[in-house]
């Protein structure tokens, strides 16, 4: 049974999201004193809601009896990724419309990228990125753009979960390296992969200011045609895209 509606919504449902985005907020865990003094909610509600989403695998409970975000949120996540994706296709093939190039789109997901949508070019020689496919944060476009957005003890949590893998000679391979190119992304206000996943392959990439979850849009593709003359048109484009997406993930509906 319902507990009542605050603002035309379900009350209950409205708590359970509060303590997920309080856990979301804390790292991913939190302690049930922590929960209660965020929520402003009384122990016996917590408990209630937290017993209810245990079991569906939205909250597990660790060893030291604090609470952590579920596996069974993995799966919404990456339904909801997908359909941002499908979601935001008209945009991307408006790059490549206008590029010429390779128009992708990723969401940070734990502690790499998915990427979640695509446009491709029409040029025989072109870049292709499986949606769906998974990659390291540290030398793609669309995951230094999104590492830019984050705080330093973040990103190197990140990295070092995942470590530094070089899969080509100007991949960066240390932190302190990592941190740097962060510093210039965050004055410029994009990232660029220069061949550091591929060489041959250049990419620019801009993350989407103030999205629901941290998400990157790229064009890429060879190194001879995405030169930096190709950077300056980009760069702009890239910027108007990320901001028509966000404008329009901020409508209601």
């Amino acid at each position: 049974m319902a507990e009542g509606k605050s603002a035309g919504g379900v009350q209950s449902v409205e708590r359970v999201f509060d303590l997920l985005n309080i856990i979301t907020a804390s790292g991913g865990e939190s302690s049930l004193s922590e929960l209660a003094s965020r929520a402003d909610l009384p122990l016996p509600t917590i408990h209630r809601l937290l017993r209810t989403l245990i079991p569906l695998g939205y909250v597990r409970q660790l060893p030291n009896r604090s609470y952590a975000l579920g596996p069974g949120l993995i799966r919404l996540g990456y339904a909801a990724g997908l359909q941002l994706g499908t979601y935001a296709q008209p945009v991307l093939q408006g790059l490549v419309n206008e590029l010429g190039e390779s128009a992708n789109m990723a969401v940070l997901d734990g502690h790499m990228v998915v990427y979640v949508g695509q446009a491709q070019s029409s040029r025989s020689m072109r870049m292709f990125t499986e949606v769906g496919r998974r990659a390291h944060v540290h030398d793609t476009g669309v995951g230094k753009a999104i590492l830019a957005t984050l705080p330093e003890q973040q990103v190197v949590s990140i990295v070092a979960s995942m470590g530094m893998p070089t899969p080509t000679e100007k991949s960066l391979g240390t932190v302190g390296e990592l941190l740097d190119d962060l510093e210039k992304i965050r004055e410029r206000g994009y990232a660029v992969d220069d061949e550091e996943q591929e060489i041959g392959v250049r990419c620019f990439a801009m993350a989407l200011p103030d999205a629901p979850t941290p998400t990157a849009i790229s064009v890429s593709g060879p190194t001879s045609r995405v030169d930096w003359d190709f950077g300056d048109r980009a760069v702009p484009l890239l910027r108007e895209a990320a901001e028509r997406l966000c404008g329009q993930l901020a409508q209601p509906g």
